[in-house]
């Protein structure tokens, strides 16, 4: 790559091409996650999301935002603290993530029922929390639906004991296309700048809730999502949606 494509334009330029290739070739497992979606929903079910890291971008994606599906929750590790009453230093251990136990935890503080659905993003796919928690909702039960980088995690190690990996444990994957390392534009000499998986990340959350409420409305389903709670009525109308959940979805302000 020449130092010249190493700019704004240069990382428009491929990341939009990047866009492009993941809406087209994402699109029957784009439609395989939606019908989980949909069938999640109508059982009164939950869509739990899961992320770490930077990863938790696409975890807002899912959970709690305006032109988001209301049956849905955030899994974060600050959730130990929020809700599980142990100490704020707890979350300084930057290998917290690797730490076993930690996602059964979690999965116990927010105490899913049978029909929620698991949606676990992870750019590796390899880190031990991650894998945990896949491992522990596939044994209670729960569907999964990945997102992830298939280029990245062909290419490293397990992290957990089991040899697992989130693609082997999830019933739909969705590849964010992002390069080994995440970051898109080579430097000269080694190393790599801009990172992509959040933007692709979230083209394929926002097609999965298209698809969705899209299938719901063909069969006479009105989908069950926020409005702006800075529009009017906004806020009052969501709470009413969200009574139907009411111990069942957080939203925290942090």
């Amino acid at each position: 790559m020449s130092v010249e494509s190493v700019s704004a334009q240069g990382f428009a330029e491929r990341s939009l091409a990047v866009l492009r290739h993941v809406t087209e070739s994402a699109r029957d497992d784009v439609r395989r996650a939606a019908e989980l979606i949909v069938d999640c929903v109508r059982g009164g079910g939950v869509i739990q999301a899961f992320g770490t890291g930077h990863s938790q971008a696409m975890v807002l994606e899912v959970a709690g935002r305006a032109g988001g599906l209301v049956p849905t929750n955030r899994l974060q590790m600050a959730d130990l603290v929020l809700f599980g009453g142990d100490d704020p230093s707890v979350l300084d251990d930057p290998l917290l993530e690797r730490a076993p136990g930690v996602a059964a935890r979690l999965y116990d503080l927010a105490a899913p029922h049978a029909g929620d659905l698991f949606v676990i993003v992870s750019n590796s796919g390899v880190n031990n929390v991650i894998v945990e928690m896949a491992l522990h909702a596939k044994e209670q039960g729960h569907r999964i639906l990945a997102i992830t980088s298939l280029t990245h995690t062909r290419v490293v190690p397990a992290g957990h004991a089991s040899g697992k990996k989130l693609v082997d444990l999830a019933d739909v994957v969705l590849d964010n296309a992002a390069p080994v390392g995440d970051a898109l534009l080579e430097l000269p000499g080694g190393g790599a700048a801009s990172a992509l998986s959040t933007l692709t990340g979230v083209m394929l959350v926002q097609m999965a809730v298209a698809e969705a409420s899209g299938l719901l409305l063909a069969a006479g389903e009105r989908p069950p999502v926020y409005v702006s709670a800075n529009v009017p009525g906004g806020f009052e109308g969501n709470l009413k949606l969200e009574a139907k959940y009411a111990g069942r979805i957080r939203r925290t302000a942090s």
